[in-house]
């Protein structure tokens, strides 16, 4: 008999894949992969903060959009859909501000 805590190929109620924010995961790795200039400051550095915001928002969504939920309440709320979007925001915000 195998306990439902310990056998991972048990699925979790509620774990579906979530079309959304794997989505928007998608989109910034492609997008970030053909146009890396869009983190780029003024000076034709490299933004690291929107950069960090971005990568931040697609680990999000890609977390959230395969249907996995963290056990850990503080994990869970870092990768969850809110923080895929709220990453995006931020990113936006910052580069927005930039110029």
């Amino acid at each position: 008999m195998t306990d439902r805590q310990t056998d991972p190929a048990v699925v979790q109620p509620g774990s579906s894949i979530q079309l959304l924010p794997l989505l928007a995961a998608i989109a910034i790795m492609l997008g970030i992969t053909i146009w890396p200039g869009a983190l780029a400051a003024p000076g034709g550095g490299a933004d690291h903060w929107a950069a960090m915001a971005l990568f931040w928002a697609m680990s999000a969504g890609f977390v959230t959009g395969v249907g996995f939920r963290p056990r850990f309440f503080a994990w869970r709320w870092l990768f969850s859909g809110l923080a895929c979007l709220g990453g995006v925001a931020l990113a936006a915000i910052r580069l927005y501000t930039l110029g």
